[in-house]
């Protein structure tokens, strides 16, 4: 299929029911009570990766930010999450999750709060990504909120939608399980060193900046096109990347869901194929930034004008109809950064004046977490 829409089938507008039981407003406590418990959680799990580095922090990321500098950072969430914690007993609403807020930010005060000593940190070959975890929860969280509350495309979603929890246990797992990803991806180079050629990787060193960027992003996409594909396509391979095609609702944490196979397999080849390729270090930096905003943006409910980028680039509209489940959209837009290798190998749809009207999979999945994990071998 390579068609911008199918002029037989009957496009249809997505209806979305408002839920004014899960809309987060100040005055039923919904706001200061996740407040409270969204920053105590944060301060607490920042104290424990302040106390012991070598196990919750990654070696690399921390070269990246300034651990006493955060410190600050960590001393206003404390102290945020107390008054908002405070504030549900003012408003005698949701005061659970104001107490909850309260008693993991008084943990972390008494464990050392925001005075913990930074010092120099033992190296460990495996640990958990809780910094990173906490970077990249804190800013999506912030940014892709917000631009989802300013530009949606879908203004009666709520935030706290169904399956959001799952989710989030999503986003957690797979940040926590950087530094084994990494281990994983470091395993293949040393038994893929062989392919490698230095003349290429000295050339490709040479070119400039911007064109090292490029080839880097066109390498990784031609590699995630075709493993998408054969996950897509290989029957015995679909019920593992059918865990990221349940989510029936899109939005900034949805690309979060993904089964831990799919990610080690997903991530290693990429880590290859960049290495194989042998782009300087700051070419990788932007490589990695852009590929990480693209991932979270094209799930988002997010609905701005693209312009000639949406026939460049992967964009929200056309990854949402990768994840529809109307007939026409599946087994396309495979591509994970641009439009190129959908439009090359015949499975390209976009139906510019359409979005999805369904999304998740013809067959429902298990609705947690360990039934999405057993999934893939039961159905074999």
């Amino acid at each position: 299929m390579n068609t911008e829409q199918d002029t037989d089938y009957q496009y249809r507008e997505r209806v979305v029911v408002p839920r004014p039981d899960k809309e987060l407003r100040f005055r039923n406590g919904r706001i200061p009570g996740y407040f409270s418990i969204f920053l105590g959680g944060l301060s607490l799990a920042a104290v424990l990766a302040y106390l012991f580095p070598s196990y919750l922090t990654t070696t690399d990321l921390r070269a990246a930010y300034d651990a006493e500098a955060l410190q600050d950072v960590l001393k206003y969430g404390m102290w945020f999450s107390l008054f908002f914690g405070i504030t549900t007993f003012v408003l005698d609403r949701r005061k659970r999750l104001g107490a909850a807020g309260i008693a993991m930010t008084l943990i972390a005060f008494a464990l050392g709060g925001y005075n913990v000593p930074v010092g120099p940190v033992e190296p460990k070959p495996l640990s958990l990504g809780v910094d990173w975890l906490i970077l990249a929860f804190l800013g999506s969280t912030i940014v892709f909120t917000s631009l989802e509350k300013l530009f949606p495309k879908y203004r009666e979603q709520v935030i706290l939608r169904d399956e959001w929890g799952l989710d989030f246990f999503y986003f957690c797992l797979n940040h926590l399980l950087i530094s084994a990803v990494l281990l994983f991806g470091n395993f293949l180079v040393t038994h893929f060193e062989w392919v490698a050629s230095d003349s290429l990787q000295a050339a490709i060193q040479s070119t400039p900046l911007w064109l090292q960027v490029v080839l880097l992003i066109l390498v990784a996409d031609f590699v995630l096109y075709w493993e998408h594909r054969v996950f897509h396509e290989v029957r015995r391979l679909w019920p593992f990347h059918a865990v990221h095609h349940s989510v029936e609702t899109m939005d900034w944490l949805a690309g979060s869901r993904a089964h831990v196979v799919q990610i080690f397999i997903e991530r290693g080849l990429v880590m290859l194929a960049l290495y194989l390729l042998g782009a300087s270090k700051e070419a990788l930096d932007i490589y990695v930034t852009f590929a990480a905003l693209q991932a979270i943006i094209i799930h988002s409910n997010l609905n701005v004008p693209w312009g000639p980028i949406k026939y460049l680039l992967v964009t929200p509209q056309f990854h949402h109809w990768h994840h529809s489940s109307e007939k026409p959209a599946i087994d396309t837009n495979y591509s994970a950064h641009t439009v190129l290798f959908d439009r090359l190998f015949g499975t390209y749809h976009f139906p510019k004046a359409h979005w999805p009207a369904e999304y998740g999979t013809t067959q429902k999945l298990p609705g947690s977490y360990l039934g999405q994990l057993f999934y893939p071998f039961r159905r074999r």
